[in-house]
């Protein structure tokens, strides 16, 4: 029997403001597991009667008051639930589930990389220096996987060329420096991850998902990042069979400033 599967992961940026959208979403798409990051809200006070009254039974929170914060809601039970710390913050930016997946088991880790703030000088901008030392824990975390894992996320970075609207510009520009870049990329090299972004679209083809609110008009003036990432081990890579990016959610009322990206596997 074929086990047809479809991961949403979003940056919602805040999930009871933004929870009208959250099930426009779920409506339209009905994907099996949706990630959900930047959730800003304590897990005693997540949607949950509202998500499950639309179907999704199985939910994960890690939450925090106001900042941070991951949540995976889920049609298929949950096997395990794990939260990790990273850099001894107490921040709420990562949640690994276990699900079945074609007659075995499928960690999916749902990750929120701090930001890092304007200044790409880790000796002057300790967000950025943050941000660098989550990187090299979330290395430690993921190397070697040995489960057929899944991660997904507002990874903060856009790491190659096509990611962003202009690649000279934005070199000095946190999100797209050279340093994050190859960070990033060593992590993906760890596990060893495949980018099943770039497997669907091809490298020299322009692919974002987050544009600026500060654009007075986001879409001609285009000027986005592929700031949220689908990854997965090799073994899984030939039950991938697309990758989707809700462009148009980024217009819809009280959008926030990333958008969907879906995944669909078939076993």
């Amino acid at each position: 029997m074929t086990d047809r599967m479809t991961i949403a992961t979003w940056n919602i940026n805040s999930v009871r403001l933004r929870l009208p959208i959250v099930e426009k979403l779920i409506l339209e798409q009905a994907p099996d597991v949706l990630c959900l990051q930047e959730t800003k809200c304590p897990d005693a006070e997540f949607p949950l009667k509202a998500l499950r009254k639309l179907g999704y039974e199985h939910i994960a929170v890690n939450g925090q008051k106001g900042y941070h914060g991951v949540a995976t809601i889920s049609r298929r039970p949950f096997l395990a639930e794990e939260k990790r710390g990273f850099c001894g913050k107490g921040d709420s930016r990562h949640l690994s589930t276990d699900i079945a997946f074609n007659g075995s088991t499928l960690r999916i880790h749902n990750f929120y990389v701090p930001a890092g703030g304007d200044e790409p000088d880790p000796a002057v901008n300790d967000k950025f220096e943050h941000k660098l030392n989550f990187l090299d824990e979330m290395n430690d975390c993921l190397a070697d996987a040995a489960t057929s894992s899944i991660i997904v996320g507002d990874l903060n970075i856009a790491p190659y060329e096509h990611d962003v609207w202009s690649h000279k510009q934005l070199l000095k520009i946190v999100s797209h420096t050279p340093i994050e870049c190859e960070k990033l990329e060593r992590v993906r090299e760890a596990g060893p991850f495949v980018d099943l972004m770039r497997k669907h679209v091809p490298m020299e083809e322009k692919l974002y998902t987050w544009w600026s609110y500060r654009a007075k008009d986001w879409s001609a003036a285009d000027k986005g990042r592929r700031l949220d990432h689908v990854w997965a081990t090799r073994d899984l890579e030939p039950f991938s069979r697309s990758i989707s990016v809700l462009r148009d959610a980024r217009g819809w009322e009280k959008p926030s400033d990333h958008v969907p990206v879906l995944a669909k596997f078939e076993g």
